[in-house]
């Protein structure tokens, strides 16, 4: 069995790469399309569209929808990557200048503005008899995730931010896109509405084991591996998940940190001792606890779905998703 999942993620990488190349199909005028080929081509963990394809063979969905479908939520998810590059300012994405950086930002709002349109496009796969619930899926998607990034942005002027309010931001801007993932390729099959509510409720827990994960390794995650500076959220005083359980004024480093918070955020040569406190009052060990609960919860409901290869597949992305250093 271990070797047939293994080959069916494979096909599924292999094919789906086909697949997103084949997306960009015009060139002029170049400034818009270079640039939308570019940042395309820049190689991603392809959780999102590997969610889609393990959802759909559960259900027996059409192989032909489910990548189009897949596509819909890598090009949507790289275009959200596009303005949060703009609204963040980042030099580099993956290794790579970001669009604003390598042509200019009006350039890359045009850029992520083509992007989305082309993810209904691809969405306009689904026959007749879906595609109503397919975009109503996808648009409830849109308005979660811009409200995700409102309240994320209105964390940065705040100094009362709670942890219920953070999960509530992350449930929109990270577990929204995997819902829409694993119920659009559900929805290329035969799956019921229970059977649907069972995806959504997987993709709620891997988005907030997804994101705390991202949230410990910022400062646990080898340098070179990590592709950023260890210790970023903390450098802006981010407002994420191991910051909010450090300022509790239970915490005995509460004071320390927030005299970080007040400064703007942690120097560079701080973060060693940051980790320290961190570790001392449990919040590192308390984050990998989050990370295995919500996974454990994903996985319990992976197994009430229905036995196939698409199920192990969906078990075996979460299992390396929770183990992931970088």
């Amino acid at each position: 069995m271990a070797a047939d999942i293994a080959a069916f993620l494979s096909k599924n990488a292999a094919d789906f790469e086909t697949e997103l190349g084949a997306v960009i199909d015009r060139v002029d005028p170049e400034r818009l399309y270079a640039p939308a080929a570019y940042i395309l081509a820049g190689k991603g963990k392809r959780f999102r569209p590997n969610l889609v394809l393990c959802a759909s063979s559960v259900f027996d969905g059409d192989r032909g929808v489910a990548m189009k479908a897949a596509a819909a939520v890598e090009v949507f998810h790289i275009f959200t990557l596009v303005h949060d590059d703009i609204m963040d300012r980042s030099p580099t994405r993956r290794g790579r200048d970001t669009i604003h950086v390598k042509w200019d930002e009006p350039t890359a709002i045009l850029t992520g503005d083509y992007l989305l349109g082309k993810t209904v496009e691809l969405l306009l796969a689904f026959p007749d008899a879906t595609l109503r619930a397919a975009l109503d899926v996808f648009t409830d998607t849109v308005r979660k995730l811009c409200e995700g990034q409102i309240r994320d942005m209105a964390f940065e002027e705040r100094d009362d931010v709670t942890l219920d309010e953070y999960l509530q931001m992350i449930d929109q801007k990270t577990s929204a896109l995997l819902e829409c993932a694993l119920m659009l390729g559900g929805m290329t099959g035969q799956s019921s509405a229970r059977e649907l509510k069972v995806l959504q409720e997987i993709g709620h827990h891997l988005g907030r084991a997804f994101q705390i994960q991202d949230d410990l390794l910022d400062l646990t995650a080898d340098s070179a591996a990590w592709g950023k500076p260890v210790g970023g959220d903390l450098m802006a005083a981010k407002k994420t998940w191991l910051l909010l359980q450090a300022l509790d004024p239970s915490n005995a480093h509460h004071d320390w940190f927030s005299g970080l918070v007040e400064r703007g955020g942690a120097k560079p040569g701080e973060i060693p001792e940051a980790r320290r406190r961190m570790e001392e009052a449990g919040v590192i060990d308390s984050a990998r606890k989050a990370v295995i609960f919500h996974s454990t919860q994903a996985l319990n409901r992976i197994g009430s779905l229905p036995q196939s290869v698409g199920k192990e597949g969906l078990a075996t992305l979460t299992h390396k998703m929770q183990q992931r250093l970088h």
